[in-house]
This record gives C-alpha cells, structure tokens and sequence, in this order.
C-alpha cells in the first residue's frame, strides 16, 4: 500500500540527513543558457503564471511533490549521487529552467545535460519528523528555480530512507511512481555492482513541442473548441463547483485540508466494477456517474459537468518518461427523473469516451480562444473540481511500496477547490480530498464523502442505485 497525503502527515524515522541538489558551479553555468524556442506546456505557463500572481502569498503557493521509499542497507553516498545525476540527465525536463519576459510570457531555458552535477550537504542527526519536513520543504527551491528538486537521504540502523522532493512543475502522479522505480534501479546499479536495465524514455521538450503544434492550428472555430466552449455554456456559462459551501468567500487564502477515508474491500470493488461494465461504463466513467448522483442529490440539478484528468502520454517510450503529462477532460452526465445507477453509468461511459476525444486540446489553450460574444466565462487562475480514478494496483514498482514502505505527499498550499481522487489497492478501494481546509468546507466534504461512500456501497451491495432527489438542497 502507498501513503497518500500532505507533507505535513509524513513521519519520517529519526536518523542523519543528507541532501543532494545541483552544485553552485552547475547553477552558475546553466543560468547561462540561452531562450530555447520551444514554450512550456500550456499547464505549465498557467502555474508559473499563478505563481508569480502569488509570490506574496506568505507560503508556498506552487506544489511541492514528495516520495521516499526505504532501503535496507546502509547508504552508499557516492552511489547515491551517480544515481541520480545519471537520473536527471536522462529526463529532460530536469533540464529546462524558465524565465519571465519583459512582456510577461514564460520563457524556457535548455541546459545541456553535461552540466548537470550535484553537492551535497550534510545536516546532521535529526530526531523530529517535524525538522526534517521543514528541512525538506525550506530547501527545495520554487518552479522559477531551475534546481527546484531536492534529493536526500535519512539514515537509520541498518539502512536508510530516500527521499524525493520536487516541484509539480516536473513530475505528476505516474511521473512519482516512474522515479521512484528508476532510482532504485539507478542506485542498485551503483552502490551493488548490477547491470539491470533502465526503460529507453521519451523527452518532455518534444511532448511541449507536439502539445504547442496542436494548440496553433486551433481557432475559434475549430470543433474541439466549439465543444468546450458548448459545455461550459451549458453550464451555465461558467466552469463547474462543488456542490456545498466552501467558506472561500473571504479575502486572503484559503489552506488545503487532507481526508482519506476507506470505501469497500476488492471483493465490493469487483461487483462495483461489474456492474459498470456490464452497463457500458469502466471504473472511471462508473465513479463519475457517481458523482453525477451526488452532485445532483445535493443540488436539485440534473446535469453535471465533471471535470477528471487524463494522462496525455503517447504509446511508447513517452510512457516511461518523467514530467507532468496531464490534461483536464470534460465528461457531461445528465440524470434523468427516473434514472438509476445504471442509466447513468451508460451515459457517463460513452460521455467519457467522447471527453477523451479532447484530450489534447487544453481549457487554457481554449481560454485564450474565447470570444465576448460566447457567453462563457472563465476567470484568470480558474480551477474546477477535480474527480481521478487511479488504479493503484497498475502504477510502476507497485509490487515493492509494501516492502520499501512508500509514500507519496503533497505541500499544505492553497486550495478552492475539491480535488478527489479514488484509488483503488489490492486488498481495498479508498478516497482521499484536498479541499479548502475552512468549517464549511470540513462540514461540507464530510457530508459528500459520505454520500459518495454509500451510493459506491450500495452499487456494490444490490447492484444499482436510485437517486433520492428528494434530498436536494
């Protein structure tokens, strides 16, 4: 099982702390690279660009990802460095810092990989969990650095914990479980004499340049564009929200709350997902059909516009490549007077179908496409609720988290939004929510993790499920 959460619940053992990163001659000498041509991703530019929106924030706005995973046995600090110098030069997008224009855009900077070398530092023994999440977190610099990754280890007798820290700018969910089983290869390699191979990968900088070819030859009046712009308009004009209170209304921010609540056992999860097959919907557009339900029991409102990620890695060795490889698609379920579960679970799956039709035109590049006279609108810095389905069981390396006791975090930043993600283990099906961590927002995300936990429940138990509208709000 993998650990889920923020950085502020992770409980590393007690032990001495070294941490790697690049070297000031490094930092030096790769400040010195000239403009590469090729933009960031349009998810990219939209969070350096929020970013510099909230440089002021008083905390780290932008994400800050964390793995680490045990070894057992003692450190080999020279093996440690090879390894993951040899594992940032491989990816590329280790190898791109980025800049901001006098007229504002984002700008990318390619360093050549032979510069590429790291120090360390060693911070002596630590003994509260607290210290060396602080030590972590402080020392890993924001996305406009290009050293905005960390990587170190904690030892303890008989071995020691490594640990990974870098910046949503580089990696996403797959990106994490990617690294964590490339560096144990890595350091395998080096610190035991093995030869065992590493995946030939893909580059992140040719995936920036295929998204950005993309996105130019829309217009306004391009089809994918029309279908966004339609279902936002359908949506009343606006993007989707949580159905329940928040307390995001104030001034200032609002800081991200962490719950992970378990579902059912696999035996539930295989009947759940049964059903959904058996009505023309996989595990993904089944919990969307769920959320529909939810959604519109709270609300009163029979459609619902979910919004769920999509891994945009091309077949071949870009899936094995390390970087942030996501997009947003839309998946609109309506719920009928008198359907059930499986009605709705039928629409989701052939509305899911269609959402990954637009899987790689991005709602930023379709943003910047929008007309006065299109009836949408879509705020600077918007965000939407988020519903992921991840299979667990399917992530690289998944057979070795229970023995290297795993775990994947994220930063205490700033949150609006719901982002749920239902992650599905070998022996159980849990959920866990970012959301805004305010008294509404408690009391809110507990009234809908319970209604989303018995509508799954009940759907595994009798194999369907009838919406109760009576119990809008």
């Amino acid at each position: 099982m993998v650990n889920f959460g923020l950085i502020d619940e992770w409980q590393p053992r007690a032990g001495r702390v070294t941490s790697w990163t690049l070297s000031p001659e490094a930092i030096a000498t790769g400040a010195k690279a000239p403009l590469h041509p090729v933009p960031p991703s349009h998810q990219q530019e939209e969070y350096l660009h929020a970013a510099l929106r909230n440089e002021s924030a008083g905390f780290r706005f932008s994400r800050l990802c964390l793995e680490a995973f045990d070894f057992q046995s003692p450190l080999d600090p020279d093996a440690f460095a090879r390894a993951v110098t040899t594992f940032l030069r491989r990816h590329d997008t280790y190898l791109s810092w980025f800049s901001v224009e006098a007229d504002g855009t984002i700008a990318r900077h390619v360093v050549d990989p032979d510069i590429v070398e790291l120090s360390s530092t060693e911070h002596g023994d630590i003994a509260n969990p607290a210290d060396i999440r602080t030590l972590v977190s402080d020392n890993t610099p924001g996305p406009f650095a290009w050293n905005c990754f960390t990587f170190g280890a904690i030892e303890w007798d008989g071995g020691f914990t490594l640990y990974a820290a870098v910046d949503h700018l580089n990696t996403d969910g797959i990106s994490q479980a990617l690294t964590c089983v490339e560096l144990i290869t890595l350091y395998s390699n080096e610190a035991f004499g093995l030869d065992n191979p590493v995946p030939e990968i893909g580059s992140y900088l040719r995936y920036c340049e295929h998204e950005r070819s993309v996105s130019r030859e829309l217009t306004p009046e391009s089809n994918e564009v029309r279908r966004w712009i339609e279902l936002i308009r359908n949506n009343g004009g606006e993007l989707p929200h949580f159905p329940l209170p928040l307390g995001t209304d104030s001034e200032g921010y609002t800081r991200s709350g962490h719950v992970t609540e378990s579902v059912f056992d696999e035996a539930a999860a295989q009947r759940f997902e049964k059903t959904c097959k058996e009505n023309g919907a996989n595990m993904t557009a089944g919990l969307l059909a769920v959320a529909a339900i939810a959604y519109c029991e709270f609300t009163g409102e029979a459609e619902y516009l979910a919004m769920t990620p999509k891994s945009t890695r091309a077949a071949g060795r870009e899936l094995n490549s390390v970087g942030w490889f996501t997009s947003l698609i839309p998946v609109p379920i309506k719920v009928g007077p008198a359907a059930t579960f499986t009605d709705i679970a039928t629409v989701a799956g052939r509305s899911y179908t269609k959402g990954k039709e637009l899987t790689d035109v991005s709602l930023h590049r379709v943003a910047q496409l929008v007309g006065n006279d299109d009836g949408i609108d879509i705020p600077v810095g918007w965000t939407v609720p988020m519903f992921s389905y991840i299979d667990v069981r399917k992530l690289p390396g998944v057979d070795l988290f229970d023995a290297i006791n795993g775990c994947l975090y994220g930063n205490r930043g700033s949150s609006e939004e719901v982002f749920m993600w239902v992650n599905r283990f070998t022996d159980h099906t849990s959920m866990s929510f970012l959301f805004p961590d305010t008294d509404e927002g408690r009391d809110s995300l507990a009234l809908y993790a319970e209604k989303v936990k018995h509508i799954m429940r009940i759907v595994a138990d009798q194999g369907d499920y009838q919406p109760q509208f009576s119990h809008a709000n």
